[in-house]
């Protein structure tokens, strides 16, 4: 029984003229943001750095005003420095406090699964219940394999296949040959 899938209580064009107006409303509300970060970081560097007056100053004026603001800057660095190290340390230490706080939770590693010998009867005893009564002896159903004595590889002159062994070919040639 599959139900048919339910009709919506809205009509698909009164859906799409709210999806617009909503975009509408929220791109103007975008805009309005944008706007008074712009005008509330205008003001704080207004208030902040002073426009300069550079008209009608003499030689030693500009020299003097040149020191100054370089002294200004000197002193920002320093602040900047003074906290960027503040923050470094901060980090620092929230790692280390972090990674006592889980050592301190006791977080237990999952020991190595020992290998356990069961045999074959009490395997099946163990996963089948009293059903296997007899012994099934697995042994018999193997396969036999016989050992094939290994390749003695010949000693030649590596010289002697050069051409016959460049590029992919040759390539192919050796792994084939290696199985």
């Amino acid at each position: 029984m599959s139900e048919a899938p339910k009709k919506s209580k809205i009509s698909a064009s009164r859906r799409l003229a709210l999806k617009t107006k909503l975009l509408k409303v929220a791109a103007g509300m975008f805009e309005k943001e944008k706007e008074d970060k712009k005008a509330e970081r205008e003001g704080i560097l207004r208030e902040r750095v002073p426009p300069l007056q550079l008209s009608g100053l003499s030689i030693q004026d500009l020299q003097a005003l040149c020191k100054e603001l370089h002294h200004k800057i000197d002193v920002v660095d320093e602040e900047r420095y003074d906290i960027e190290l503040k923050v470094a340390k901060n980090t620092t230490e929230i790692e280390n406090l972090s990674a006592k706080i889980f050592e301190l939770k006791g977080k237990m590693k999952r020991p190595a699964l020992k290998r356990v010998k069961i045999s074959a009867d009490a395997m099946l005893g163990a996963l089948l219940g009293a059903k296997v009564k007899e012994s099934v002896d697995f042994k018999a159903n193997l396969k036999t394999v016989k050992k094939e004595e290994e390749k003695k590889e010949e000693v030649t002159d590596w010289r002697k296949n050069v051409e016959a062994m460049s590029g992919m070919e040759g390539r192919k040639k050796l792994f084939d040959a290696g199985q």
